[in-house]
């Protein structure tokens, strides 16, 4: 063998070593593509996909502060004597949504949280489940749609319930079962000398609504019935576009004190919320409550009526940021303190 024939050889050998490590090398596997969150639009403004899911989430709450004003009637709320307080809130509603053989299926949860001087706590403010026009858990009841402005009180309570709605464009209606609850009912308070009947098992309530559109006017009519309390509310509430503004009136009858209801015989509301501007928004507004004295240990009202009026103004600071100052004229002719006035400067961020 010559030495041409050995470097010819030497260089096949080499090129087919090479070749088979080229073969055998090792190569990285290209990245998994990223799953970037998607906008939902099925479900409103918004929402968004879980990645993975095709359930769509929106989060959404606000952070408040705001400082209180009270002319210091000796109202228990108030602490000791002093006639100011600040207050912080913060709140986070998380919905969820997606379709399925049922329909589309919901769920809430809403988170609450505030702090004082006092110190704060943390509670669950809402956490129910929609589904085919059914709703169930723990949620604000029909009452609390009231009025607007911050002069009205035509009752809200939060409840463990039942309930089953339907809406279409111009109509709607209600029908829950609760659980009630002593805490929103002045019969169970005991330094009256009134009985609890919250404690046995007959403390179920039930509440309906039923109303709708009639051109510019928006009217419904709700009621209650508290069958621990045997006692119960019904009320017609009416929203109507007049002039710059919304024209809203209210009257409410209570049999007696109960869980839906407690602070008069019967008592009426109006008010009247003017758009100033695209930023401005000035409410004025009224109430007459008649029968405010719980008499009896079944919850049977007496006298001392009480009137009330006030003004509420909300501005539009920027974006997100709003500021509300609201200022209340309060009047019963049966205490020392016949003149109550109260308000708060208030700030709020939503998002």
């Amino acid at each position: 063998m010559n030495i041409k024939s050995l470097l010819l050889g030497s260089a096949a050998a080499l090129a087919a070593v090479s070749g088979a490590q080229a073969a055998d090398a090792i190569v990285a596997a290209a990245p998994e593509p990223a799953e970037y969150v998607r906008v939902c639009d099925a479900f409103g403004t918004g929402y968004f996909y879980i990645p993975g899911t095709e359930t769509c989430l929106r989060v959404k709450g606000y952070v408040r502060f705001e400082v209180q004003g009270n002319s210091n009637d000796g109202d228990s709320s108030w602490s000791g004597s002093r006639d100011w307080n600040a207050r912080t809130r913060g709140l986070v509603t998380f919905d969820a949504k997606n379709d399925s053989e049922l329909g589309t299926i919901g769920s809430t949860i809403t988170v609450r949280t505030w702090a004082d001087e006092n110190g704060g706590s943390l509670e669950l403010d809402e956490a129910f489940i929609q589904v085919a026009g059914f709703q169930v858990g723990s949620f604000y009841n029909y009452f609390d749609t009231g009025l607007s402005g911050e002069t009205d009180d035509l009752g809200s309570n939060r409840l463990n319930s039942i309930a089953y709605n339907y809406k279409s464009d111009a109509f709607f209606a209600g029908i829950a079962v609760d659980e009630l609850t002593g805490f929103y009912s002045r019969t169970r308070d005991l330094t009256t000398g009134l009985a609890d009947p919250y404690g046995k098992n007959n403390r179920v309530g039930v509440e309906g609504q039923i109303g709708g559109s009639f051109g510019p006017v928006t009217a419904t009519l709700l009621g209650g019935w508290d069958a621990a309390a045997n006692d119960g509310a019904v009320r017609l509430l009416a929203t109507a576009n007049v002039g710059p503004g919304v024209l809203g009136v209210a009257g409410l009858y209570s049999t007696g004190a109960s869980a839906y209801y407690d602070k008069a015989e019967w008592t009426i509301a109006a008010e009247y919320a003017a758009k100033i501007t695209d930023r401005l928004t000035l409410t004025p507004g009224v109430q007459y409550f008649a029968n405010t004295e719980i008499t009896s240990t079944s919850g049977d009202y007496g006298g001392r009526d009480i009137w009330k009026g006030g003004l509420t103004l909300d501005y539009k600071l920027a974006e997100g940021l709003t500021t509300k100052v609201s200022a209340q004229y309060q009047d019963h002719s049966w205490s020392n303190n016949d003149d109550v006035w109260s308000g708060f400067v208030r700030l709020q961020r939503s998002f």
